[in-house]
């Protein structure tokens, strides 16, 4: 279907011994968000790893807009990657970060300038553009690292626990700011979490991920409502109840 960005289908992968990922099936539709949640060690991040072509599957396809990419190369893919640690260059600033693989890409002069100014209003860091890393917040670069995965205009960005080093005020920040970007540019985002709050703040669905495998697959009133298996039950709407609980016994005593 041409709403469909991504069909996968079957997926297995093992890391010696170990089965990391078994029979993962899933679709994305074109600007979707979709979280991957689960404990650590459930293999959400191998997910991101073989969507953007960095490990391949032991068996099974990754299909993108009808063409299959299973075995392409990362840079052939169109798809950009966010990780937790921002991975900027520490002597460039933020507008020669942003540039930066722009100017691989032998784009004229004009054009990056356009592309990364533009790009860096999206982002809200207008007044930092010339400001090396090291005076900028964990927040602030962050967006940095974002708007440097954005301007290269991607079918797709993956996030791998983007803001789990970040303090939690930021973290709201943070999420306003990825869906604002998602609605107005109608990307596609796949976010890989740990955090329940996370995914249900940021996710048109949620795949919740257990054992090597996808215990559920929905939005997240479905998750909380209608939970597949006594997994997802424990882990989604116990730890949201718990959650919610602990909210109200700080506001009763304060």
């Amino acid at each position: 279907m041409e709403d469909k960005i991504l069909n996968i289908r079957n997926l297995k992968k093992k890391y010696g011994k170990r089965l990391v990922l078994e029979d993962i099936s899933f679709d994305v539709n074109k600007g979707e968000f979709l979280s991957l949640l689960g404990p650590s060690g459930c293999g959400k991040t191998t997910i991101l790893r073989l969507l953007i072509g960095i490990e391949k599957p032991d068996s099974g396809s990754i299909v993108k807009f009808g063409q299959d990419i299973t075995d392409l190369a990362p840079s052939k893919r169109n798809i950009g990657i966010v990780f937790q640690n921002y991975s900027l260059f520490p002597n460039m600033n933020v507008y020669d970060n942003i540039a930066y693989a722009l100017k691989e890409r032998k784009f004229s002069k004009e054009e990056i300038d356009r592309k990364v100014k533009e790009i860096v209003q999206v982002v809200g860091l207008e007044e930092h553009i010339y400001k090396k890393p090291r005076h900028l917040s964990g927040g602030q670069q962050q967006r940095v690292a974002i708007a440097r995965t954005l301007v290269l205009n991607p079918d797709i960005i993956l996030f791998d626990e983007p803001m789990s080093a970040l303090d939690a005020d930021i973290k709201v920040i943070l999420r306003a700011l990825l869906k604002d970007i998602q609605r107005k540019l109608n990307i596609t985002m796949i976010y890989v979490t740990h955090d329940q709050e996370e995914a249900f703040a940021l996710s048109d669905r949620v795949m919740v991920i257990n054992d090597s495998r996808i215990a559920q697959l929905d939005t997240p009133y479905n998750l909380y409502h209608n939970p597949a298996d006594d997994f997802v039950k424990k882990f989604i709407v116990n730890h949201l109840d718990m959650k919610v609980k602990s909210i109200e016994d700080s506001i009763n005593a304060g």
